[in-house]
């Protein structure tokens, strides 16, 4: 897939492009029905698929008290457009000149520029300085620049609308499964693994931590069944990956209360010796084993992780 940064960096004759408009936070269920529209249309007047999303949520800096945590991050999107079968992403910095266009000087810095024959978007997209763009409008420019206008209803589930916003919600309170039926595949997140206090080897259950800076929104605390991929070290040639099976933990630990700051950790199900660090993982949650408690005692906390591995294995064999 094709990235653009900036508008300009399109190349003059680009296109035609059938060309979908909107932040793809997660790039859920929702989202791939709006691209996979796309890819038939775009099949149909041999053209290729584009979408244009931000370098953040627009209400980061419109309204920021509202700015939900995103679910992840520019570099996850792209991966996960990919996969969908986009076939060029133009991620636009949202900043304040971007959110002082017009909405004619948007479509011509943006839209025209990619030889666009299609647009999609939600009936609730806004464009334009204010907001006051609309699908109404966005469809009169579209009669005067010549592209058409597609504005493409929501996708349902159990009565309400598939959104990141119900994503985020579901991953807040732990559960991954019901994230993941809206999502089409399980939630990652991904880092760098570092080290940590080495307590889990200690325990008996050597554990892959991941940096404080890892992408993706981290569920809710607790012990969930999973798989952690291994992407590979920073000085390696191949892109082969490896999945493991693994136990992960979300938490600060608080059996021993020394951990500040919410941390990712994944014990690979009997391996020991495997050595992960400075390499970077993807953690995939399937299901959740537990919420995250204080043990009274080493004995007791060896006694309830040997229970999880044993409950992680039955969840993913």
């Amino acid at each position: 897939m094709i990235v653009f940064h900036d508008p300009a960096a399109v190349p003059a004759g680009f296109g035609p492009s059938v060309v979908a408009i909107g932040k793809f936070d997660g790039v859920h269920s929702g989202h791939r029905a709006v691209i996979d529209r796309a890819r038939v249309t775009a099949t149909d007047a041999g053209a290729q698929v584009v979408a244009v999303t931000f370098n953040r949520n627009p209400l980061s800096l419109l309204r920021p008290e509202l700015c939900p945590e995103p679910l992840s991050s520019v570099d996850q999107k792209l991966g996960l457009l990919a996969e969908a079968g986009v076939d060029a992403t133009l991620v636009l910095r949202f900043d304040a000149e971007l959110a002082a266009l017009e909405p004619r000087v948007f479509v011509e810095h943006v839209l025209v520029r990619l030889g666009v024959v299609t647009v999609m978007v939600g009936d609730d997209f806004r464009f334009g300085r204010g907001g006051v763009g609309d699908p109404v409008l966005l469809q009169r420019l579209g009669e005067e620049y010549g592209f058409d206008v597609d504005v493409v209803g929501d996708v349902q589930g159990g009565g309400r609308r598939v959104s990141s916003s119900w994503v985020r919600d579901l991953l807040a309170a732990g559960d991954v499964e019901g994230a993941a039926r809206l999502l089409g595949r399980a939630h990652t997140v991904t880092g760098e693994v570092v080290h940590g206090l080495k307590r889990g080897r200690e325990l008996g259950f050597p554990t892959a931590n991941l940096s404080a800076d890892a992408e993706g929104f981290i569920p809710a605390d607790g012990i969930y069944a999973g798989w952690l991929v291994d992407l590979g070290g920073p000085n390696d040639a191949s892109s082969v990956t490896t999945r493991y099976p693994a136990a992960i933990s979300v938490g600060t630990n608080p059996t021993f209360d020394d951990v500040p700051l919410r941390q990712v950790e994944a014990y690979v199900l009997d391996e020991t010796t495997l050595d992960l660090y400075g390499h970077r993982v993807q953690i995939q949650f399937a299901h959740r084993i537990r919420g995250m408690v204080a043990f009274e005692g080493i004995d007791a906390l060896i006694a309830q992780m040997t229970d999880d591995v044993a409950r992680v294995r039955a969840v993913l064999t």
